[in-house]
C-alpha cells in the first residue's frame, strides 16, 4: 500500500516546525509534492525521507545566530531604524492578502516588521482600523493573537475571511461551488450570439430592491449575481460560506458599470452573459488556494477576533500588547460610497456606516457644516482616551499615516495624532518616514503630490 503523509506529519518526522518545511518549499529547497483532490500537499514516503535528510544537513541555527548577534544588542526601537521601510520591489500580494480589493491598504511588510520587533509570540496585536485585515493576517503568521475593529461591515467580512482556517469539508463544498459556477458559465457561453443572448438565464433568487442596482448593473449580470449569491449563502459551513461571500463581493465592482474601486463614475464595460460566472469561478479558485496555504501556515492555537464596532463608542475587546494600524486619512476616501453596491448585495447596513465612517471625503467636502481638522482631532482624542485602558502600560501603538489636504491646507496628521496622544498619557518614541510605492493611487486629487508617510510609534504611560 502506498502510504501518503501530510505536511504536518513530515515536519514532525523531520523534527522541524511545519513553518520551516513550508518556507523550504516556497524557496524551492524542497521539491513540491503532489496535491490531493482538495488541494492539500501529500508526500510519498520517499519524499518524506528526502525532507528528513535535508533537515539533518542544515545548520541554520548556527548561521542565523552568528549573523544576528550584534543586531539583538540593539533596543526595540533602535532595531526599527535599521530597516529599509520603503520595501521597494517586494511582493505584497501573497497568501490571503489578495483575496479582495481594498483601496489604500498598507503593505504587509510594515505590520510584519513592527509586530516582530515590538511584541512576542503569544501576545495580542490590535488593529483599531483593521480594514482588509493586513495586520491581523501578519499577526497570526507571526504566532500572535489578533484583534480587529472596524465600523465597515464589509471590512469585517473580509478580515474574518482572510484570517480563517479552512477544513477539508470547507474545500469540498467550495470546489462544488466552483463546478456549479463553471456549468452556468458554459451554458451561457453556448447561447452567445443568438437572438436570446441577453435573456438566456433568469434566476428567481433574491437580489437587492434598491434602484441603484439596476442603475449599476446590466440585467443579465443581475441574474447571474443573484443565482451565485444564493449558492454562496446555502453552503453548510460558516468558513466556506464566509469565503464564498467574500469572493462574491470581490467581483461585484468589476462586473458593474462602476469604473473602478477608486472611481465612482459609470461607464459601459464589455461584459457578456457568462462572464460574471466565469470571473467568480476564477476568483474562487484563487481564494481556495490562498486559504489552504494560509491554513497550513497558521497554528490553530492562535486566534483572531474581529469586532464590527464604531471605535468612537469604546468597544469592550479585552487587552492588547501592541497596536498596529493605518488610520483613515481625513478627506481622502469614502468607503461607504465606493463599496455601496457590494454592501447592498450582501444586505449590509450601508447608511449606518456612512454616518460612522471616520475621514470620509464626503464629510470633509461639504460646503456647509463639513468636517474639519478639529473634527479629526476630537475623534482621535476619544480613541486615545479609550486606548489608554486597552493597551498594556508601557507597550507601543504604531500609526502609519500620511498628510491630508483639508480646506486647501496641508495637515500633518502624524503631528496631530502625536499631540492628541500626549494629552492622554502617551509619549512619542519614534517617527520613521517612508516613501510610498509610486504605483499607489491618490484617491483625492489634492493628495497627488504626497509621496511619503510616517510610521509614528507611541508608548502608553496612561493610568486609565
Amino acid at each position: 500500500m502506498n502510504v501518503r503523509y501530510k505536511t504536518a506529519d513530515v515536519a514532525h518526522k523531520a523534527e522541524i516546525h511545519k513553518d520551516t518545511l513550508l518556507r523550504w518549499l516556497r524557496k524551492g529547497l524542497i521539491r513540491e509534492p503532489k496535491r490531493d483532490r482538495h488541494g492539500w500537499r501529500i508526500f510519498t514516503e520517499q519524499e518524506m525521507l528526502k525532507v528528513i535528510a535535508f533537515a539533518r544537513a542544515e545548520s541554520i541555527a548556527t548561521k542565523v545566530g552568528e549573523q544576528s548577534a550584534c543586531y539583538e544588542m540593539l533596543t526595540e526601537t533602535g532595531r526599527l531604524k535599521a530597516i529599509d521601510w520603503d520595501f521597494r520591489d517586494v511582493k505584497t500580494i501573497y497568501l490571503t492578502h489578495g483575496q479582495h480589493p481594498y483601496p489604500a491598504k498598507f503593505i504587509p511588510q510594515i505590520p510584519n516588521a513592527l509586530i516582530q520587533e515590538l511584541s512576542s509570540i503569544g501576545e495580542t496585536v490590535l488593529d483599531i482600523f483593521c480594514g482588509s485585515g493586513t495586520t491581523l493576517v501578519e499577526a497570526l503568521l507571526l504566532k500572535r493573537h489578533a484583534i480587529g475593529i472596524d465600523a465597515n461591515p464589509l471590512a469585517c467580512l473580509i478580515s474574518q475571511c482572510k484570517t480563517s482556517q479552512v477544513s477539508e469539508k470547507d474545500i469540498e463544498l467550495l470546489n462544488g461551488l466552483v463546478e456549479r459556477a463553471n456549468e452556468l458559465a458554459d451554458t451561457l457561453y453556448t447561447y452567445r450570439g443568438t437572438l436570446f443572448n441577453q435573456s438566456t438565464f433568469s434566476s428567481r433568487a433574491w437580489r437587492p430592491a434598491d434602484p441603484a442596482i439596476t442603475f449599476w448593473f446590466e440585467q443579465f449580470v443581475l441574474e447571474e449575481l443573484a443565482e451565485i449569491l444564493s449558492w454562496c449563502r446555502s453552503l453548510s459551513t460558516h468558513s466556506s460560506r464566509q469565503l464564498a461571500l467574500t469572493t462574491f463581493s470581490s467581483i461585484i465592482v468589476a462586473v458593474s458599470r462602476q469604473d473602478s474601486d477608486t472611481r465612482y463614475v459609470r461607464r459601459q464595460k464589455d461584459i457578456k452573459p457568462g462572464d460574471t460566472a466565469r470571473r467568480f469561478t476564477k476568483a474562487l479558485m484563487d481564494a481556495i488556494h490562498a486559504a489552504q496555504e494560509f491554513s497550513e501556515l497558521v497554528e490553530s492555537r492562535f486566534h483572531c477576533s474581529v469586532f464590527y464596532e464604531n471605535i468612537l463608542n469604546g468597544p469592550e475587546i479585552g487587552h492588547a500588547h501592541l497596536v498596529v494600524c493605518s488610520p483613515p486619512y481625513p478627506n481622502a476616501y469614502s468607503y461607504h460610497l465606493y463599496h455601496m453596491t457590494r454592501m447592498l448585495w450582501l444586505g449590509m447596513d450601508q447608511p449606518r456606516f456612512k454616518k460612522e465612517e471616520i475621514g470620509s471625503h464626503r464629510k470633509y467636502s461639504k460646503k456647509n457644516n463639513g468636517a474639519t481638522e478639529d473634527t479629526f482631532r476630537k475623534e482621535m482624542s476619544s480613541i486615545f482616551n479609550w486606548l489608554g485602558g486597552v493597551l498594556e502600560r508601557g507597550r507601543y501603538a504604531c500609526f502609519v499615516i500620511g498628510n491630508s489636504c483639508i480646506n486647501g491646507r496641508n495637515v500633518n496628521n502624524a503631528d496631530l495624532i502625536s499631540d492628541v496622544a500626549k494629552r492622554h498619557g502617551f509619549s512619542e518614541v519614534e517617527r520613521i518616514p517612508r516613501r510610498m510605492q509610486d504605483s499607489r493611487k491618490s484617491f483625492n486629487p489634492a493628495h497627488g503630490r504626497i509621496k511619503t508617510e510616517q510610521i509614528l510609534i507611541l508608548q502608553n504611560w496612561s493610568r486609565n
